[in-house]
């Protein structure tokens, strides 16, 4: 099992839900996660999930880790300013990083190589490391401006995986929609995942049953 850490950043997007299902099972695969919550992004939380996290980012790591069961030191958190984290460099940051859900602001900021703030400095270094970038948007309808950002983005290496959940699984509460877009996310980043099968093999299955 890959014991890289994982770059992770929440926005103000709507959709939190994908990214605690997703650090979720980052922590359950074993792997050491950076997160980084956008203020934004804590409000949101809020809004939709009536989850209050703490300001400070040593509070906020340890109620998260409480919540997943995360390892000792396996979460750790960093604040918007926090320019001698790990990922604010090349020379320590993780080659894997996912904004989820990601703002069309902040992948505005990452096209335009702004790094006013954690997040988008993390996917700078990121793009210009050749590693891998993976950003899920969560907005409808797209504007010109979104849709040349992502295409610029795209040029660059990185990955656009939309929260557009598929069906084909059959979910019938809301967990199952949101665990199709973390399964994609999951697949791309190389870990193990029983959320969602891939197209073709459940219906395989299922001809072979009869």
């Amino acid at each position: 099992m890959k014991t890289e850490p994982i770059t992770l950043a929440i926005t103000g997007a709507s959709g939190g839900i994908y990214g605690l299902r997703l650090l979720e099972c980052l922590i359950a695969a074993g792997r050491p996660v950076y997160l980084l919550i956008s203020e934004a992004g804590r409000l949101v939380l809020k809004m939709e999930h009536d989850l209050a996290l703490p300001g400070r980012p040593a509070d906020m790591a340890a109620a998260l880790s409480e919540r997943f069961s995360a390892a000792g030191g396996q979460l750790q958190v960093f604040g918007s300013k926090a320019w001698t984290a790990p990922v604010a460099s090349g020379s320590g940051a993780p080659r894997q990083m996912v904004v989820c859900p990601c703002t069309t602001g902040t992948l505005g900021r990452i096209a335009s190589g702004s790094s006013e703030a954690l997040i988008e400095r993390a996917a700078d270094v990121v793009l210009k490391e050749r590693g891998q970038l993976i950003l899920v948007p969560r907005e409808t309808p797209l504007s010109e401006i979104h849709l040349e950002n992502m295409l610029r983005l795209t040029r660059m290496g990185a990955v656009m995986l939309p929260a557009n959940p598929g069906f084909y699984h059959r979910p019938t509460e809301i967990t199952g929609v949101v665990d199709f877009v973390v399964a994609r996310v999951l697949d791309r980043l190389g870990i193990d995942q029983g959320l969602v099968p891939p197209w073709g093999l459940a219906a395989a299955a299922s001809d072979e049953e009869r």
